[in-house]
């Protein structure tokens, strides 16, 4: 049977778009076991990268963490592991406490105040308790958004009459607001409704089993070594392979802290207890103007807030400016041992409690 003249031309472009198509399939599957045969035994294992991502973090911070129906999860009472040393309240190991029967320094936060890269004597709340002289309790959590370390506070205060509270955040926390799972962790939240915060998710789910949180292009994707490549150059591993839900849409996060700040003003009020609002500073900060200058808008925006709200605060980031090169106060992501001593001195500083 002859083709109408007509039909031939697209016809012809079918066909060239087809071989296009499978010449371009053809070099991906060449391009995928080139890069495993390169790679080591990846050439006879086809896992999927997503999930054993999120099986090693979830079985990691399943060892040194608990769940807790009100915060989602805190560090588990007794753990001892890799420098790492919680003590029976959960509260993470300081030194030896120093002598005399002065009340503590409570210091609440994120895994910048809980001491992440470094060990037991290295954080901050252990330096600032050699300066004071007096007891230090780390009640800081990796992790944390603003919400939950707010929460955590309200929550350890009447249990340990503090002297003075430090609540310390970076301003990735503010965006942690507004999620309601971070890294496979179910967390408490809360939503705005006329001007006036509402906790949600509480009592907070356990953690879902790692396998039924892949989406559908984690699971169609997720064993390419290639695009796993792909992703780590192009710098998206935390929304590749992190396990989040949103639940409210970018930006909402400042307005909820901005809110969270009262109720600590509040928490001071009813207790007495003076309570000192701390930003400190993620390392890419100090590589990247565009997101410097991102993190100190939010970050000053929340400390003026506290302000408003009749806390004090503390601003790190001029001090750490001015130190030869910022970047080697970190280990990877966290402070090392000197970046943490310096955060200890103005923090020390600021309470105006110092023996030094």
């Amino acid at each position: 049977m002859n083709t109408p003249d007509a039909q031939r031309p697209r016809s012809e472009l079918f066909r060239r778009i087809a071989l296009v198509l499978v010449s371009l399939v053809v070099g991906l599957v060449l391009l995928e076991l080139g890069l495993r045969a390169t790679s080591g035994n990846w050439l006879f294992v086809w896992t999927n990268f997503v999930l054993e991502a999120r099986k090693v973090l979830v079985e990691r911070e399943s060892g040194r963490t608990a769940h807790d129906a009100q915060l989602g999860y805190v560090p588990r009472a007794g753990y001892s592991g890799q420098g790492i040393t919680i003590d029976a309240n959960g509260l993470r190991n300081t030194g030896p406490a120093p002598a005399g029967d002065r009340p503590p320094i409570l210091v609440v936060g994120d895994s910048f105040t809980f001491g992440e890269e470094v060990g037991d004597a290295d954080t901050w709340p252990a330096d600032l308790q050699r300066l004071l002289g007096r007891p230090v309790l780390n009640g800081g959590v990796s992790g944390y958004g603003f919400d939950q370390i707010v929460l955590r506070t309200e929550a350890l205060a009447p249990l340990y009459k503090p002297k003075a509270i430090v609540v310390a955040f970076i301003a990735d926390d503010i965006r942690r607001t507004e999620m309601r799972r971070l890294w496979s962790a179910e967390k408490p939240y809360f939503d705005l409704e006329n001007g006036t915060l509402h906790l949600r998710n509480v009592p907070v789910p356990p953690h879902m089993p790692v396998e039924t949180t892949l989406g559908f292009w984690q699971r169609a994707l997720g064993r390419s070594a290639l695009f796993d490549f792909v992703v780590r150059r192009l710098d998206q591993l935390h929304d590749w392979y992190g396990d989040h839900i949103r639940v409210h849409p970018a930006g909402t996060g400042e307005r909820i802290s901005c809110l969270l700040t009262a109720r600590l003003a509040e928490l001071q009020k009813s207790s007495g207890i003076p309570i000192l609002l701390v930003a400190e500073y993620d390392p890419v900060v100090w590589d990247d103007p565009a997101f410097a200058a991102e993190q100190r808008r939010l970050t000053s925006d929340l400390l003026a807030c506290g302000r408003r709200n009749g806390l004090a605060t503390l601003d790190t980031y001029d001090a750490l400016a001015k130190t030869p090169r910022p970047r080697d106060l970190y280990v990877l992501w966290h402070m090392n041992a000197a970046g943490n001593a310096l955060i200890a001195r103005l923090v020390a500083d600021a309470l105006g409690l110092k023996s030094y």
